[in-house]
């Protein structure tokens, strides 16, 4: 494997002595692909303020119009009219990018749909394992072929039975398929879950007119419901505040103000964990909007500076996105990062942990990886040095926060990967740093 991904946009990033500034995210990505699915299946028009304006979840926008739904875009306003509850099989193959939430979730709306669909995405996602989508959804009588349990996925989409589902594991994406096809299942399908994920379905479901129950851990949804189009405005992203708390962990003097952030109690483990190694958080304003809860927040460096962590059990599951983030600056702690059962990394857009790894050393790090996380000792110095994104959006993202302290300029190989969750993310970071 070459050192640096080929052909790639270059950032360079220099060293900064502070984060300072006010900053409204763009759209929750997790958030945005629900909305676009649900509201491409629903009856009548949705207006969706602030939809994401990262590529995956524009992806899911894309499948669902190729599915018979209209979507345009006016300002910060996205109106997408639905298929009324059924979907057309286009003559090509829908493309999921490089998005396996597109592809994961979408084949549990497929799957109750008369009709043929292919799907398809990059590279990557070609890769990626959807055999934890394929088996629950076969057991409501999907007929579903993956090649060697990865993409291209051939949907056959019929008549489905309702199921009880105990998730094998942490997969709010295996959730979400399951219920979308229970949403069109003969009878009340229920799934239950050992570690609990990030409800954002069972809100947007909900929003949209569904009726879910739950019955201590497990969730119900009875199927033959109907959804109805609604206004909504989609509050920012917590995972892309995720290098932004990073930052302001590095330096004594940080301030900075996040507005309008969603604030998801199945996601605050974020912030409990940006609190436990150092971080400081006033809440300046809080409120709910369909579900979701989202404030505005001030995040500072506590006196105590910046402290050591251990991640792991249902931790590493509720961070899982956070990860790569976390461990950059891992060197930094006082007492160091360990991350264990966090062998889902792997299997993500690349796999995090040997790229985290390798790049932790590219900069001087010493990092011992293990098959499910790694262990960094504190108190390091890094220097600059050239990093290699494997086109993952969250590695490239994390070591750009990583070279704020780092001495020298640092060079981010395949830096356009930041556009698949957040576009605007250089822009920003360039706004808040102190130089």
């Amino acid at each position: 494997m070459s050192s640096v991904t080929p052909k790639s946009v270059v950032k360079v990033i220099e060293p900064a002595r502070g984060l300072r500034g006010s900053l409204t995210l763009p759209g929750d990505k997790s958030i945005s692909h629900r909305y676009a699915l649900l509201a491409g299946f629903a009856e009548g028009t949705s207006h969706i303020t602030n939809f994401s304006t990262g590529a995956d979840p524009h992806s899911s926008l894309a499948c669902m119009t190729a599915l018979g739904a209209t979507a345009t875009t006016e300002g910060r306003v996205t109106a997408i009219t639905g298929a009324a509850g059924v979907l057309r099989a286009p003559a090509q193959p829908l493309d999921c990018g490089n998005s396996g939430s597109t592809m994961r979730m979408l084949a549990g709306l497929l799957a109750a749909q008369p009709g043929e669909f292919t799907l398809i995405g990059d590279e990557s996602l070609s890769v990626r394992p959807m055999e934890r989508i394929r088996q629950p959804l076969r057991s409501m009588g999907a007929d579903i072929e993956l090649a060697d349990g990865h993409a291209p996925m051939v949907i056959r989409g019929g008549a489905l039975q309702a199921i009880h589902f105990d998730a094998p594991i942490a997969s709010a994406q295996v959730k979400t398929a399951v219920l979308l096809a229970g949403l069109q299942a003969q009878g009340t399908t229920s799934i239950s879950e050992a570690i609990r994920t990030r409800d954002h379905t069972e809100h947007a479901l909900r929003a949209f007119g569904a009726e879910l129950d739950r019955d201590g851990d497990r969730l119900h949804i009875a199927g033959g419901q109907k959804l109805k189009g609604l206004d909504a405005v989609v509050p920012g992203d917590l995972s892309s505040a995720a290098f932004f708390l990073c930052a302001a962990l590095l330096f004594e003097e940080s301030n900075l103000v996040l507005d309008a952030l969603g604030m998801n109690p199945t996601r605050s483990a974020l912030l409990d964990v940006f609190i436990a190694l150092g971080g400081a958080v006033k809440i300046l304003d809080v409120g709910e909007q369909h579900g979701e809860m989202v404030g505005t927040i001030q995040v500072n460096r506590s006196p105590g500076g910046l402290k050591g962590l251990d991640i792991g059990g249902a931790l590493s599951a509720q961070l899982i996105d956070e990860l790569p983030a976390l461990a950059a600056i891992g060197p930094y702690t006082r007492d160091g990062l360990r991350i264990r059962d966090a062998k889902e990394l792997r299997v993500k857009e690349s796999d995090r942990i040997a790229l985290v790894v390798r790049n932790l050393r590219a900069m001087g790090a010493e990092v011992v990886e293990h098959e499910d996380g790694m262990d960094i000792p504190g108190g390091q110095r890094l220097r600059g040095g050239v990093i290699d994104s494997g086109l993952d959006h969250r590695i490239a993202m994390a070591f750009s926060i990583a070279a704020l302290r780092a001495e020298g300029p640092t060079e981010i190989h395949g830096a356009e990967a930041a556009s698949v969750s957040f576009p605007e993310f250089f822009t920003h970071l360039e706004s808040l740093a102190v130089r």
